[in-house]
């Protein structure tokens, strides 16, 4: 079985928890995300099975967008409302003041990201650090938020909701700790879905509840989805084989304009999705990163 489910994560779970649904429903080993959402979050999580596995890479460089519940006055050590508190303090802000902040965070920042998070250190993810007591602050790196707007002022428990169009590599967790320290009260994410990532939208995604032996076949896309943002080369039988058995191409018999070196390409034959190829500039030529599909009547 190969090819890419959507799913709309729910709560409570684990990304990978997610993904063993899936191998247990299709009967597939080979069953990868491509980017992982906390237990708490909810929202896209695009899974890719069989030999499209080999794509989950090509998806974490994409923006995503998240709806973000922050609560004010309450700092915990894991940066979400799961974790231990830190401290409180009183809240007293306006609208004004989140807006000022929301803009103090929109553009290019340095971002420390959480230390109970999937990154490492010497081999080792600094959650497990962080729960030996060991982990030290990860160092800052640059992200960039696209946009950062209002959707709700905060309520009576001092929750307010954001929409964040972010880079790769952005922690909402971290944004809604910086916020708070910018505002002087404190915060941490109380809520998080994302709504939109590798150019798939919520309204995309199914609960994975709702999949069973009997439909899952229903739910299944094109891999060559997940890498539609790359530019598409179209190539002959011949070059198809070619490609396939892990042979390089030379640019002079592929109509491609302005390559970019190492830029990747979706290759096809006959609108038969192959795999992606890379351009390798100082020898003219596109050599394969990964083979998909193979020619119609060559199937390994």
């Amino acid at each position: 079985m190969q090819g890419l489910v959507l799913l709309n994560k729910p709560a409570g779970i684990t990304s990978a928890g997610a993904v063993a649904r899936i191998k247990r429903i299709t009967g597939e080993k080979r069953v990868g995300h491509t980017g992982t959402l906390d237990p708490m979050a909810t929202g896209v999580l695009p899974v890719l099975l069989g030999r499209a596995t080999a794509l989950s890479g090509l998806m974490l460089d994409l923006d995503k967008r998240y709806t973000a519940g922050i609560k004010l006055g309450i700092c915990t050590d894991t940066e979400d409302i799961t974790g231990s508190i830190i401290y409180e303090k009183p809240v007293s802000v306006s609208r004004a003041d989140i807006e000022d902040a929301l803009k103090a965070f929109t553009g290019k920042i340095m971002q420390r990201p959480p230390v109970y998070s999937a990154l490492k250190k010497d081999g080792v993810r600094f959650y497990e650090l962080a729960r030996r007591g060991e982990a030290p602050e990860p160092e800052c790196r640059e992200v960039e938020v696209f946009s950062l707007s209002l959707l709700c002022e905060p309520d009576r428990e001092n929750v307010f909701t954001v929409d964040a169009h972010v880079s790769k590599g952005t922690y909402i967790r971290s944004l809604a700790r910086d916020i708070g320290e910018y505002l002087g009260c404190g915060a941490c994410l109380s809520s998080l879905s994302r709504t939109y990532a590798g150019g798939f939208r919520l309204e995309d995604c199914v609960n994975p509840d709702e999949l069973d032996a009997d439909n899952v076949n229903m739910f299944i896309k094109s891999e060559e989805l997940a890498v539609g943002h790359l530019h598409e080369v179209t190539v002959t039988p011949k070059q198809a084989v070619r490609f396939c058995n892990g042979g390089q191409l030379d640019f002079e018999r592929l109509r491609i304009e302005k390559i970019i070196d190492g830029e990747l390409f979706r290759v096809k034959c006959g609108g038969r999705f192959l795999g992606i190829g890379r351009a390798d500039c100082e020898r003219s030529q596109l050599a394969v990163k990964c083979v998909i599909n193979y020619p119609e009547g060559t199937e390994k």
